[in-house]
């Protein structure tokens, strides 16, 4: 914009407010010393922009992990709730089986409870105790949760895969035993000693089982680790 010299406080005011950005120097040009206000480099859009707002930091790897769909994710804890049910349920009836064995007041009662467990309950409390780690390991990966992110899903998943070893491991090989001594209940005096420990297995998965529920209605304790709360924060 062109204005007289005269004029040049009224030129300033003009040049501060009709543009998009303030003056900085002005310029003599010509005989009718006329002036004309040119725009600051500086105060371009690009330079405004460089200047106040901070660069932009790439998204954390996090933001595009994979994740279970709303449908998928509610079927899957669905399955992991049912499991998880079913198993102490399985636990609650070992525990009645072997009591029954014990304090029995018939040896037919007696006999029947001990073959029962050895050939119909082990093999589904297995069965649940691997479709409940399964689902808890989807939705670990599938959700915002995660597998070693949070305390309280760390240490149920480290329970889940302990009980399930154990009962590979320890309660599976002995049922042929447990069934054995059933039978020989009928016909003689067996040794106890077959049956002496199956108190520990329902007690010990019952215990574990009602904490992890405790653990995943309260989820206490916070993130596993500090550095993953800081990224997944950014």
């Amino acid at each position: 914009m062109i204005v007289p010299i005269g004029s040049a406080g009224e030129a300033t005011r003009r040049t501060g407010t009709s543009g998009p950005h303030p003056a900085r120097s002005v310029a003599v040009h010509g005989a009718g010393d006329q002036r004309r206000c040119e725009p600051d480099p500086s105060d371009a859009p690009g330079a405004a922009v460089t200047s106040q707002t901070p660069e932009r930091r790439s998204a954390p790897a996090a933001a595009s992990r994979w994740r279970l769909p709303r449908s998928w994710r509610r079927a899957t804890l669905v399955l992991h709730v049912i499991s998880a049910g079913a198993w102490i349920g399985i636990d609650v009836i070992v525990a009645v089986l072997v009591l029954t064995g014990w304090f029995g007041a018939e040896v037919n009662v007696r006999s029947l409870a001990y073959r029962a467990l050895a050939e119909f309950v082990v093999r589904p409390m297995l069965g649940s105790g691997l479709a409940c780690l399964a689902t808890g390991v989807v939705l670990g990966v599938g959700t915002a949760w995660g597998l070693v992110r949070y305390w309280w899903v760390a240490v149920k998943l480290a329970l889940n895969l302990a009980l399930c070893i154990l009962i590979v491991v320890l309660l599976v090989p002995g049922m042929d035993a447990v069934g054995a001594y059933g039978e020989h209940l009928l016909t003689g005096t067996p040794s106890s000693t077959q049956v002496g420990r199956l108190f520990f297995p329902p007690a010990v998965s019952l215990s574990v089982l009602t904490f992890a529920t405790v653990l995943a209605v309260c989820k206490p304790w916070g993130r596993l680790r500090r550095s993953t709360a800081r990224r997944d924060d950014r």
